[in-house]
């Protein structure tokens, strides 16, 4: 059977899985490894189909096709019980990873993540990110609105041209249809494990505010942390506080 490919930080005895976004791959977390403890937790970061480690691994291009590939990798590394972390269209995933294994999710890290319910884009918008695929210009602007606009012009181009680089534009554009439009929020709704939702204060989209109305509505167990001097890329931005937060909520 295909499966995922990966990259791997520490040994130790926690487990967690780490889901990238959009724009990103199996390297989305390294930025903040070397603040985490390798000898408390092993990190998992897998490749969806078509990016990065699993270029060369075609399929539907679907969140819910994410979750069945995360968790059979669980099932062959052995992970009974796991903690997910996702970016973005990572956060989206994570929660579908719990709809679907729910009794092997231990706690949720969501970094400005997509909610379980969507991104309501009108017809404009989604028209614009459709033309990322092939649209340099598209992909900056949507990276630059992403970080409050204020990074330098080479990260903003770096973030940007990087699916050309390491993904099909089949998976880059699949993907995308998946995690705007895709609706499952009545399957997480309710459930009590611990989440903690991390956005960055100069986050152009994905607000407080739309986690208050989403991941603070869905889950009673989840907290809020608004990341200072970080935009939508918190892992590159500010990746020592990133870990730093991530590893204390998940320590607990």
């Amino acid at each position: 059977m295909a499966r995922l490919g990966y990259d791997t930080f520490g040994k130790g005895p926690r487990k967690v899985i780490a889901l990238h976004g959009w724009f990103g791959d199996e390297k989305t977390f390294a930025p903040i490894y070397r603040a985490l403890d390798p000898d408390a937790f092993t990190w998992i970061a897998p490749a969806y189909r078509g990016y990065g480690a699993s270029k060369s691994l075609t399929g539907a291009y679907t969140v819910e096709e994410i979750a069945r590939d995360v968790i059979e990798l669980a099932d062959h590394l052995g992970f009974k019980t796991f903690s997910l972390v996702g970016h973005s269209m990572g956060g989206m995933a994570i929660q579908r990873v719990l709809a679907d294994a729910s009794a092997r999710v231990e706690k949720l890290v969501a970094v400005t993540p997509v909610p379980a319910s969507g991104v309501p884009l009108d017809a404009a918008t989604y028209a614009m990110f459709e033309s990322a695929v092939n649209n340099p210009d598209a992909a900056r602007g949507i990276v630059g609105f992403s970080v409050g606009g204020r990074l330098s012009k080479r990260f903003i181009n770096d973030v940007a041209m990087y699916p050309k680089m390491v993904a099909l534009d089949a998976a880059f554009s699949g993907y995308l249809k998946s995690w705007v439009k895709t609706d499952f929020h009545k399957e997480i709704a309710g459930k009590t494990l611990p989440v903690k939702v991390i956005v960055g204060e100069h986050d152009g989209a994905l607000t407080p505010d739309v986690m208050k109305a989403t991941y603070m509505t869905f889950y009673p167990n989840a907290e809020l942390e608004v990341m200072t001097n970080a935009g939508h890329y918190p892992m590159d931005e500010t990746p020592i506080a990133l870990a730093t937060s991530i590893e204390a909520f998940l320590s607990k």
